[in-house]
């Protein structure tokens, strides 16, 4: 079981590598991730985008284009294309975004005729990991789904469990974090966190405990717990953190990074392959990570 973020790396560096199709790599940012997966023998990578600006990004890196497939690309829409058509003809086998709109990205991914869609709702999953917490907690979803009902949150919270089952996990604990424990008819998100818990048939295939309302210190602390008397299985040692709303999830991503010094990892899940996105503000630690867990959970996919 991969239950920290060092053993995702770990991993990724010591089995075969993937093959990643970065849609406007044409950014130093997004080279310098990718380089470094392709030196910790993680990835090769098939670059899409301004051909001449890449090349020169490399060189200015230290790295020869030689060792990687340069696609030309004209514009945004058309890198994403170009990308997403990759991964349809088997060459690559997940997708990571450069530097273009994740709009432009989403729309290739989901079009009906070229794109990567699925059944299944895509949604982002989060890995983070705190020096106060003894294992990962896989955020979701802080990114992709802004306010999403009861049966958005199901897809949500199944994509997630399907990350962890990919990683290892063998029996996983879930929350509905809320801002209490009480079922409240006026507050929706209590009411969801108790039809979730209750749909014990679509979580069995997980072994997954899922349990909420719930308050964050409860989820994740039993000391807590013992103090108000909580119970609920899985209580105190979650391993995915379900959230009501993207801002509460971007603030918690967010306070776990900039507050505990956090180490993470994401991907978007739930089209035919992952998608790694990363944010200048990464650290080049997290951007080496999301591209591990992608090329991880498209290894399992494969």
């Amino acid at each position: 079981m991969l239950n920290h973020i060092h053993d995702i790396l770990q991993t990724a560096k010591t089995t075969q590598r993937g093959v990643i199709a970065v849609a406007a790599a044409h950014d130093e940012d997004v080279l310098r991730a990718v380089t470094a997966a392709h030196e910790a023998g993680m990835v090769d990578a098939i670059l899409v985008g301004d051909t001449g600006k890449i090349a020169d990004i490399l060189a200015s890196l230290g790295k020869s284009a030689a060792d990687f497939t340069l696609r030309s690309a004209a514009d945004d829409v058309e890198c994403a294309r170009v990308a997403v058509k990759a991964v349809r003809d088997g060459e690559a086998s997940f997708l990571m975004k450069g530097l273009l709109g994740t709009a432009d990205l989403m729309r290739a991914v989901i079009d009906k005729e070229t794109g990567l869609r699925t059944d299944k709702l895509i949604s982002h999953v989060m890995l983070y990991e705190v020096d106060s917490y003894p294992k990962m907690l896989a955020l979701t979803d802080g990114g992709m789904n802004t306010f999403p009902d009861v049966v958005k949150k199901a897809d949500i919270l199944e994509n997630a469990a399907g990350v962890l089952k990919a990683l290892g996990y063998t029996a996983i604990n879930a929350a509905c974090i809320c801002g209490a424990e009480v079922v409240n008819p006026k507050i929706q998100s209590t009411v969801d966190a108790a039809e979730l818990s209750g749909m014990q048939d679509r979580w069995a295939p997980y072994n997954m405990n899922v349990f909420g309302p719930v308050a964050l210190d409860l989820a994740i602390s039993r000391t807590s717990c013992a103090h108000k008397h909580y119970d609920a299985p899985g209580a105190g040692d979650a391993d995915i953190l379900l959230v009501p709303t993207y801002e509460v999830g971007n603030g918690i991503g967010k306070a776990m990074t900039y507050f505990a010094a956090g180490r993470s990892a994401g991907i978007i899940v739930g089209a035919k392959v992952p998608i790694v996105l990363v944010s200048r503000a990464d650290s080049a630690d997290s951007k080496l990570a999301s591209i591990a867990l992608g090329k991880l959970i498209a290894a399992n996919m494969a």
